[in-house]
């Protein structure tokens, strides 16, 4: 297992194994790419001392690389350009698949009642199965036929894990899967608000639909999917009529910042239901791609679709001293400096602080805090000698 975490932390850092061998050569320690490679595979132990100073080449804690996992994500449907490597899908699905152990040890020690609200996936073969899908989860979660003012923080709320991935490259969409019993979707944020939403919702649509033996392609049943759970049948239809010959690029605008879905998604969605015409889209999407606007569109969705669940809980649970520090170190929380505030008001104090008592305060201290231990478990390490620095 310590081999796997070193390579989860390898990949986090976007090293390749030569990398991490030239990186760790550079602070002491020789060692070849090959047997970077056994110590990943399980076909030899590293000793402590590479495994600290890989640590602290990697950015991560020692007791990173000695956590051993729970549970193992199960990924489904992943949603890339080619041009994304595969050195860049592991690094995101190590990324990924840490901050999805971490949130669902986060749930079951702080909401140990709670599950998941996502129906079970059912088997969708069609664009009007999708559709109904769609109508089934809205009501699952009671959200009614409203448009959705912040669609990540509805699913963080029924107990699917949002994680956001900023890829400036434009080459990854979505990532989709189940950490346990949990739902996990990975969002690139580094896109507009909009495409947020709508590769959320594509992504929902793959954990909820079964569509191993569909008619129709299954990447085009979960857009469907995802229009149809942004803007449902009798809304498009009550905002755009029956029947148009074609559509104001005003009023797609305007439906843009009220629903947080594209123009050009808007455009497919009146397609899809008979509003206008296969000819009349092709020419407005021709238009559209004319102007820039595949890439950029006009107008701004105004919501916020921030994941925030996460950092919330480590917030949360550091406060409560339920979890150690060092566990949330992959995220930005400064947890160093937030559990020296802790201990300053807290039950216990600071290091500096004991360093200001006498020595017979600082000895009862130490022996209290001895009798809090008794009962933690702690990673044991070789010892060092000074040659070894």
């Amino acid at each position: 297992m310590i081999g796997a975490r070193l390579k989860q932390a390898r990949m986090l850092a976007g090293m390749t194994q030569q990398q991490l061998a030239d990186a760790v050569k550079e602070v002491g320690f020789s060692i070849t790419k090959q047997a970077i490679s056994k110590y990943e595979t399980g076909k030899s132990f590293p000793s402590a001392r590479f495994m600290l100073l890989a640590s602290g080449v990697l950015d991560v804690p020692g007791s990173y690389l000695f956590h051993h996992p729970e549970i193992e994500v199960r990924w489904s449907a992943f949603r890339r350009q080619s041009r994304f490597g595969k050195t860049k899908q592991e690094s995101l699905k190590a990324y990924a698949a840490d901050l999805a152990e971490l949130q669902v040890e986060l749930h079951s020690l702080l909401y140990p009642n709670a599950s998941a609200a996502l129906p079970e996936p059912v088997p969708v073969r069609r664009f009007e199965e999708a559709e109904e899908r769609a109508n089934h989860l809205r009501k699952a979660w009671k959200v009614g036929d409203r448009p959705l003012d912040n669609l990540v923080q509805t699913a963080e709320d029924k107990g699917m894990i949002v994680i956001g991935w900023d890829d400036e490259s434009g080459e990854f969409d979505g990532l989709s899967g189940w950490c346990g019993e949990y739902p996990v979707t990975v969002i690139n944020q580094n896109k507009s608000t909009d495409r947020i939403r709508f590769t959320l919702a594509h992504e929902i649509g793959h954990l909820v639909m079964d569509t191993s033996n569909a008619v129709e392609d299954e990447e085009k049943l979960a857009h469907r999917f995802a229009a149809a759970f942004l803007v449902p049948e009798e809304h498009a239809l009550r905002e755009l009529g029956n029947n148009r010959p074609e559509l104001s690029w005003r009023e797609l605008k305007t439906l843009k910042r009220k629903y947080g879905m594209s123009m050009a998604a808007w455009l497919g969605r009146a397609r899809d239901l008979n509003i206008i015409n296969d000819h009349t889209y092709k020419n407005q999407f021709i238009e559209l791609s004319k102007r820039g606007w595949r890439k950029d569109e006009p107008g701004e969705y105004l919501g916020d679709e921030e994941t925030l669940l996460l950092k919330q809980m480590a917030h949360r649970a550091l406060a409560e001293r339920l979890i150690e520090p060092d566990r949330l170190a992959i995220l930005d929380l400064e947890p160093v400096e937030q559990l020296d505030e802790l201990m300053t008001r807290g039950k216990y104090p600071s290091a500096t602080e004991l360093l200001r008592m006498d020595e017979a305060e600082r000895d009862k201290w130490g022996a209290q805090m001895f009798e809090w231990a008794k009962d933690v478990e702690f990673n044991i390490f070789e010892a060092y000698g000074e040659e070894e620095f």
